[in-house]
C-alpha cells in the first residue's frame, strides 16, 4: 500500500522522511481560503477547521490515487482571544500577528485525516500550547530581516526548528504537533495497515 501526502508542505515531507516513512507528495489543489472562509461562517470550532480542512485535501488528491492512503494535514494558531491567525500574506502582517502573539498563550491545532478509494478512513487531530514570550519591537523586525520571506507559509510566523523557537518562553504537547502534524499517532495507524512494519 503507497503512502501519498496530499501536500507540498517541505516541514510535513521532512517529518515523514526522517521516520523512514516511504510516500510520494501531491499537492491538493484545493481553494482553501474559499473552504475556510465558508467553514468559519458557519461556526466552526478552530479544532474542526483544522480536522475539515486536512479532510478536504485527503479526498481531493485521494480521488485521483483511489488504491493509494492519501494524508492530508492542517495547522491553525487559535489565540486566546478567540481569534485565528491565517498565513501572513505580507512582511507587515507577519509583525502584526507577532504583536498579537506576544507575551501570550496560545493553541496550535494539527490534523490529520488519512483516506482510501476517496473516503476518510481515519483521523486524528492533536492540540499544542505555546507560551510567546514577550516579543519587543526591535525582535520584531530583527527575527523577520532573518526569516521573511520563509515563514510567509507558516501559520503563526514561526519554523520552531529554526530561529522561530526563540519566540518562546515554553510549549507543552508533542513538537511534532507544532511542527504540524500528528505523527506518532500517524505511524501507528501506518503500522496498523502494513505500511510500516509493526
Amino acid at each position: 500500500m503507497n503512502l501519498v501526502l496530499a501536500s507540498q508542505s517541505a516541514s510535513r515531507r521532512a517529518m515523514l522522511d526522517a521516520a523512514g516513512v516511504p510516500h510520494e507528495a501531491v499537492a491538493a489543489q484545493v481553494d482553501e481560503a474559499s473552504a475556510k472562509e465558508s467553514l468559519v461562517a458557519s461556526g466552526i470550532s478552530a479544532r474542526g477547521l483544522a480536522d475539515a480542512l486536512a479532510e478536504l485535501k485527503a479526498l481531493k488528491v485521494s480521488r485521483l490515487v483511489p488504491q493509494a492512503l492519501v494524508l492530508g494535514g492542517d495547522s491553525l494558531v487559535a489565540l486566546d482571544d478567540g481569534n485565528q491567525l491565517d498565513k501572513p500574506e505580507s512582511r507587515e502582517q507577519a509583525a502584526e500577528h507577532l504583536r498579537r502573539m506576544s507575551g501570550r498563550t496560545h493553541d496550535i491545532y494539527s490534523a490529520a485525516v488519512i483516506a482510501e478509494g476517496g473516503r476518510p478512513v481515519w483521523r486524528h487531530v492533536d492540540r499544542a500550547r505555546l507560551h510567546v514570550r514577550p516579543l519587543s519591537e526591535g525582535f520584531i523586525a530583527q527575527y523577520l530581516d532573518l526569516e521573511w520571506p520563509a515563514i510567509a507559509g507558516c501559520v503563526g510566523c514561526f519554523r520552531i526548528e529554526g530561529p522561530g523557537v526563540q519566540l518562546f518562553s515554553r510549549t507543552e504537547g508533542s513538537h511534532f504537533t507544532i511542527l504540524g502534524m500528528p505523527l506518532l499517532p500517524i505511524l501507528e495507524f501506518l503500522r496498523v495497515r502494513g505500511v510500516l512494519t509493526s
